[in-house]
């Protein structure tokens, strides 16, 4: 028997409440290391996942509903709270530049993925969905940016904002490939869609904001009442953006901004903030590294080294020109162009929900959407990707917060 059996075999064995107790000391402990080295906190919390996740010490099962959950709620608070500290006014004024650089940051890696996919033998539909993938980004360095008080900055706002359109159009086009694999084009089935997205936008930002408000108006001076009414908010927003197939991150974030105004400087508010970011978000991180299988990894390296790396650059390169684009269009910093890049980067919930569908997916002829081998890929891309995006963001942005300190922020 191995080091690493004796200690998998000890691990699995562990009661409940151990574990528990081992998680919430590497939620303690991880990110201190993480700064003593120099390493994005964001960062050394998936590696830490790696460690003790399935494919590691086995601390946890493949499948741990507790753990899951946790990481679900962290996920959709991550977002939530960017919607609440999102500036409304600037964000009002930047609403064109957010819609411009949504379906810049969108297309470009869409179009580019749908062609390295074509390169390499995949048929059509495939391709476009290896695109749909690179063409959505997870705001993970978000904690990075509320830390350095970035997240109020122009360049910011506007990245926040098109996370929003992105996730949503490439959800659109994925959706639509996966019906068109399973049963053949449907133009009506596209309509549905669309006309439901049209319809949740406003609902949330006006009804659910309107009733939101309206409720915590009325519970203002219970704070424990305010507090879970909040949570209920973004459990709700979450779930009726999954019924409509929608990632729930952007019904939290539509959630966010909807009560924006409402929720203010709440004490209810700076309790949940707390509780998210030293629980669930960390647990986010925590659990999408236990996706991550290093021996995996490493043989998809050697195997499909070029395919990897052709997904990566088109991803990387995709992102870049949609970023120096926009930001030369609206005359951004040099800093302020590769921050937004940075931020656009991470690979992580849209696509791996997304991925998994796929590969889940057959047609008549019982054929994967996405074979094993891209799988693999895609798991090398998120690997890569949340790695880079918050090394590179917590290189760029602090260089942001003290250009945006001598010179103020373009309108």
């Amino acid at each position: 028997m191995t080091v690493l059996d004796f200690l998998r075999e000890h691990a699995r064995t562990m009661p409940m409440l151990a574990k528990f107790a081992l998680v919430m000391a590497l939620i303690v402990c991880v990110p201190r290391l993480s700064k003593r080295v120099r390493l994005p906190v964001v960062v050394g919390m998936l590696l830490c996942g790696v460690v003790v996740g399935p494919h590691g010490l086995d601390l946890f099962a493949e499948h741990a509903p507790v753990a899951d959950f946790f990481a679900d709620i962290g996920k959709l608070l991550l977002m939530f709270f960017a919607g609440l500290e999102t500036d409304l006014e600037l964000f009002r004024k930047a609403r064109n530049k957010t819609m411009t650089f949504g379906v810049f940051t969108t297309s470009l890696p869409l179009v580019l993925g749908t062609g390295v996919g074509l390169l390499f033998g995949y048929h059509t539909i495939p391709a476009i969905v290896l695109g749909s993938l690179l063409a959505s980004h997870t705001l993970i360095a978000m904690s990075i940016l509320i830390r350095l008080k970035a997240n109020r900055l122009e360049p910011i706002v506007v990245t926040t904002g098109a996370t929003v359109m992105s996730d949503t159009l490439s959800l659109i086009v994925f959706a639509v490939c996966v019906s068109t694999y399973q049963r053949g084009f449907s133009m009506s089935g596209l309509l549905q869609q669309l006309l439901e997205i049209a319809i949740f936008v406003p609902v949330v930002l006006i009804g659910l904001g309107r009733g939101g408000a309206y409720l915590l108006k009325k519970v203002e001076k219970d704070e424990d009442a305010y507090f879970i009414l909040m949570l209920a908010i973004v459990g709700l927003a979450g779930y009726f953006a999954d019924l409509i197939n929608l990632p729930g991150i952007v019904g939290a974030f539509l959630a966010g901004l909807a009560v924006n105004t409402a929720v203010h400087e709440h004490p209810a508010k700076e309790k949940l903030e707390f509780i998210g970011n030293t629980l669930f978000v960390p647990m986010f991180f925590l659990v999408t590294g236990f996706l991550i299988d290093p021996s995996v990894f490493l043989q998809t390296l050697v195997d499909r080294f070029a395919l990897a790396m052709a997904v990566i650059g088109a991803l990387l390169v995709g992102k870049w020109i949609a970023a120096e684009s926009v930001g030369r269009m609206f005359h951004y910093s040099s800093i302020a162009r590769k921050t937004m890049w940075a931020l656009t980067l991470p690979q992580v919930a849209a696509t791996l929900a997304a991925t998994l569908a796929a590969y889940k997916t057959f047609n008549p002829q019982h054929e994967r959407l996405l074979d094993d081998q891209m799988l693999n890929v895609v798991l090398v891309l998120v690997l890569t990707t949340s790695i880079l995006g918050p090394v590179l963001t917590e290189h760029f942005a602090p260089r942001l917060v003290a250009e945006a300190k001598e010179k103020p922020p373009s309108g």
